[in-house]
């Protein structure tokens, strides 16, 4: 991606408890944005937060599981983007849980590829 490229940011809002299977949704959905090519993704742990259920969940409660929202954000071009999301969405459709899906246009104004070390 270059600068003023247009490009597409992919936000996923779902719990930290959240799983597919046995593994944390998130980790799932990281690992296959990797394994699709995209530039990278970044989850986001939220402080408080609540969804459909109105049930608040915050990290001021002490409670044996930690459930918090959590926001998965990647951003790349729009043609890596949009099948990725078809590739994802059975894993959704098999939680059974609460989340929203969003996508927006947006402009890379810096972008500069790290090494590896």
């Amino acid at each position: 991606m270059q600068p003023d490229d247009k490009a597409k940011r992919l936000r996923i809002y779902i719990s930290s408890t959240d799983k597919f299977e046995h593994s944390p949704l998130y980790e799932i959905i990281v690992y296959e944005a990797r394994s699709y090519g995209l530039t990278g993704a970044t989850v986001l742990k939220g402080i408080m937060g609540y969804g459909a259920s109105s049930e608040i969940y915050t990290d001021k409660l002490w409670e044996i599981s930690e459930k918090i929202p959590l926001v998965i954000e990647i951003i790349d071009e729009s043609h890596k983007i949009e099948p990725f999301i078809e590739h994802i969405t059975p894993y959704f459709e098999k939680v059974g849980k609460g989340f929203i899906v969003t996508l927006e246009e947006t402009t890379v104004i810096m972008h500069k590829t790290g090494s590896k070390k």
